[in-house]
């Protein structure tokens, strides 16, 4: 689906979620050979029963990977991702684990090109417990209405 949402058109604190994915071993499998990340931690079930975890636990970049594209329901013709801040792994990932993504509008600003600004959303990523799991800043650049705001 295609739509304009333009800058004044954001709202503070708004929000919105995705309904949940499940992760699988087959995403890891996939996720470690387009990668090229083969570490123990996502691949060797018997090293990580020694571990911290006693089992095997998604790569970080899968998980960001997973929640952001969940969050991609909609194409706004006048926005662009601008980048993403403060990536954090907050607790991780089993196969098996459910992942849902709570997005928050959490700032506006100034562009440097008065045509467009910045909006930054807040990501975060839950388990099927409700557990935060990862969360980061999803910054977009966006063309607004009218140079006035």
């Amino acid at each position: 689906m295609f739509t304009k949402k333009y800058y004044e058109e954001y709202v503070i604190d708004s929000t919105r979620g995705t309904i949940g994915r499940t992760i699988t071993e087959t995403d890891i499998v996939i996720h470690a050979g387009q990668t090229g990340d083969f570490f123990p931690h996502h691949m060797d079930a018997e090293w990580c029963k020694t571990q911290t975890f006693n089992e095997r636990i998604a790569h970080g970049t899968l998980i960001f990977s997973v929640a952001i594209g969940s969050t991609a329901t909609s194409v706004n013709e006048v926005s662009i991702s601008y980048g993403y801040d403060r990536i954090r792994f907050i607790r991780p990932v089993f196969i098996g684990d459910t992942i849902h993504v709570k997005v928050s509008i959490s700032g506006k600003k100034k562009y440097k090109k008065p045509s467009h600004g910045l909006v930054t959303e807040l990501v975060e990523v839950f388990n099927q417990k409700d557990e935060i799991v990862m969360l980061c800043e999803h910054i977009l650049l966006v063309e607004k209405k009218s140079t006035g705001e």
